[in-house]
């Protein structure tokens, strides 16, 4: 494979590594939840555009969440466990 080729595989490179990310959220933390067969435009409305502000008081940062948004508890739920999968050793 010659320079262009490869230099032509890194967006569908960056493409395959952003689904299977994407999968792989979606399985570790929604894997008992309505949204779990969700395709990728659901999660991206429902879970990645957030209606939230981030701050950041004495050195800790807090994202405050809109009320009546209506995914709320699915994002706290999944943010909750990603943060408790264990680190690589």
């Amino acid at each position: 494979m010659d320079g262009a080729q490869c230099w032509m595989l890194r967006p569908v490179r960056a493409a395959n590594l952003g689904h299977y990310l994407g999968c792989w959220v979606r399985l570790v933390t929604l894997h008992d939840q309505d949204d779990s067969s969700a395709g990728p435009a659901t999660m991206r409305y429902r879970l990645y555009h957030l209606p939230a502000r981030l701050s950041t008081h004495a050195r800790h940062r807090y994202l405050r969440l809109e009320r009546a948004w209506p995914w709320a508890q699915a994002f706290v739920m999944a943010w909750s466990r990603l943060i408790d999968v264990p680190g690589l050793a």
